[in-house]
């Protein structure tokens, strides 16, 4: 079963209160116990003083009658239970009980124990000691307190009778009282006691149960709906401020950590859409990273294999063209079959063309670095290519950069690539197009780059990753499929990479991006041969 907090209050308070007054009862109950007893010890001791001084006459006159019956009569009021007279002997001569009277009691008894107990005999004794406390056969609580009848001058001088002076002590007045009233008093004590405390629990606990319902139990209850809240993740709710105490710097305290609680969840949705960014980014540059790897090391084996094969196949092919060209050119050939070496001739030396781009592929010799000019290296490439009939119907649209510092580039190697790029965007326009070339400076990437763009067929985004792997090609018999392959390899001997951006039917983008020496600043001025902007159509030979 659940207690809230002011039934735990209340019963603790209870409790706590209980055991003090119960406490506080039993000590005043034991004292006032130890009072009334002494109150009873002290009026029966009365009473046996007064017996001894009443009859002091009669027992000097020896009137024994008269004694007896002043004895009964005081042994008949109320509050004494019985009265006995024993002699030195331990004889009972007179008792209210008469089926005592005549008893021998023994020196143990609880009468005589008082005075021969010990190990001397006791002439005096205070009235503690000479009292007993002890239960009838009704279970009732009686008190029993003795008295010596001493043997004074007047006692061994009287003419009626004569005790010899050497006998100290001549009997025992035993008195006898009931302890009920005693009993009657400390029940009504207890009685008052716990009703007293009864009443006291309830007051309290009625009391203690309003305050702290009100300055409490009502906090506690909006502190916990507000943690609730937060646990909910609803964050937009304060608690109402509470009276100047430890409630209220506690209130203060949950409303501060709301807050920030608040500003942090905003701060790490931030963190997370920006953690988001920047993971997808460098997820995008780790498939990038790990594509151009994965293509570096199949450019490797292949660059190996194709090598041997190359040479194996350049031995016999070079064997045929020889004899080829001597069978061609001896007079004594039937001229019938003229026509066949002339195409023997002319597929051996297109064989011969295939084996040396596998070379060239396999080899990929090291790039002779000079301080270059981009845009430079760009006119000269467009200028081994425009006059070519594959542009004749084409735009070649020039947006270069003024800001492209010189860089250290193989100009011929980079050149065979612009070369390679220009004619792959030529055969994709298909007729008429525009083909852009743009140079600039990346910021974010900190290199320079040459950005060629057509409208032409595009790339379907199956080929999109195969277009740099070797013998890969769209156009059946017109390529080897090495061209990209080995514009791709001496762009990556010089540091730098390609990237492709193409939707079919919509053209192709390729971006060749080109490390920037650090000497050199990224906002140095281009050489002068680099126009800004130029727009012309390409004409054929002679135009």
């Amino acid at each position: 079963m659940r207690l809230n907090l002011i039934s735990k209050l209340a019963l603790a308070t209870g409790l706590v209160l209980l055991c003090t007054m119960a406490l506080f009862a039993y000590l005043n109950l034991r004292s006032l116990k130890g009072l009334l007893l002494q109150e009873a010890i002290s009026e029966a001791d009365r009473i046996t003083e007064t017996i001894i001084r009443t009859t002091h006459n009669q027992m000097l006159r020896d009137d024994r009658p008269l004694f007896y019956k002043t004895i009964e009569e005081i042994g008949n009021q109320q509050g004494v239970e019985r009265i006995r007279l024993i002699n030195k002997t331990g004889r009972i001569i007179f008792s209210t009980d008469d089926t005592e009277t005549g008893t021998v009691l023994g020196k143990r008894s609880e009468v005589c124990a008082v005075c021969h107990g010990g190990p001397q005999l006791l002439l005096t004794a205070s009235s503690k000691n000479r009292s007993r406390r002890f239960y009838g056969s009704s279970g009732a609580e009686f008190l029993g307190i003795t008295n010596a009848i001493y043997n004074e001058e007047s006692c061994y001088t009287a003419s009626c009778h004569f005790h010899p002076e050497k006998f100290k002590v001549l009997g025992v007045l035993d008195v006898v009282v009931p302890l009920d009233r005693m009993h009657s008093l400390l029940d009504a004590y207890r009685d008052r006691m716990l009703l007293l405390t009864l009443l006291l629990i309830t007051l309290t606990s009625l009391s203690l149960t309003f305050c702290t319902q009100k300055l409490v139990n009502r906090p506690v209850r909006e502190l916990l709906e507000h943690t609730q809240m937060l646990s909910r993740g609803e964050l937009d709710g304060l608690v109402h401020t509470f009276a100047n105490d430890e409630l209220g710097e506690l209130a203060d305290s949950f409303n501060t950590m709301t807050l920030n609680l608040k500003k942090a969840r905003r701060e790490l949705e931030g963190w997370g859409r920006d953690l988001e960014e920047i993971v997808q980014q460098r997820t995008q540059e780790i498939t990038r990273m790990q594509a151009q790897l994965i293509r570096s090391e199949k450019l490797a084996s292949l660059g190996e294999l194709v090598a041997g094969i190359a040479h194996e196949i350049n031995n016999p092919l070079t064997g045929i063209l020889v004899f080829s060209s001597l069978i061609q050119s001896n007079p004594k050939l039937d001229p019938v079959l003229k026509n066949d070496i002339e195409t023997v001739l002319r597929e051996t030396k297109r064989c011969a063309g295939i084996v040396k781009g596998l070379l060239e592929f396999a080899r990929c010799a090291p790039p002779q670095k000079s301080p270059c000019s981009l845009n430079g290296i760009s006119d000269a490439a467009l200028e081994l290519v425009r006059h070519q009939t594959l542009f004749q119907d084409v735009t070649i649209v020039r947006n270069y950069s003024g800001k492209v510092p010189r860089l250290l580039l193989d100009s011929n190697q980079i050149e065979q690539v612009l070369v390679n790029m220009f004619v792959n965007a030529g055969q994709a326009v298909r007729g008429e197009g525009v083909v852009v070339v743009m140079t600039g400076v990346d910021p974010d990437e900190g290199q320079a780059f040459i950005r060629i763009s057509d409208n032409g067929c595009g790339i379907p985004e199956a080929n999109q990753d195969k277009i740099f792997d070797p013998f890969f090609t769209t156009k059946s018999n017109k390529g080897t499929g090495l061209g990209l392959s080995v514009s791709y390899g001496i762009v990556q001997e010089h540091g730098g990479r390609i990237d492709v951006q193409s939707e079919e039917g919509s053209g192709t983008t390729f971006t060749i991006l080109l490390p920037i020496p650090e000497a050199q600043a990224p906002s140095s001025p281009a050489p002068p041969d680099a126009a800004p902007e130029e727009r012309q159509p390409a004409r054929p030979a002679g135009a």
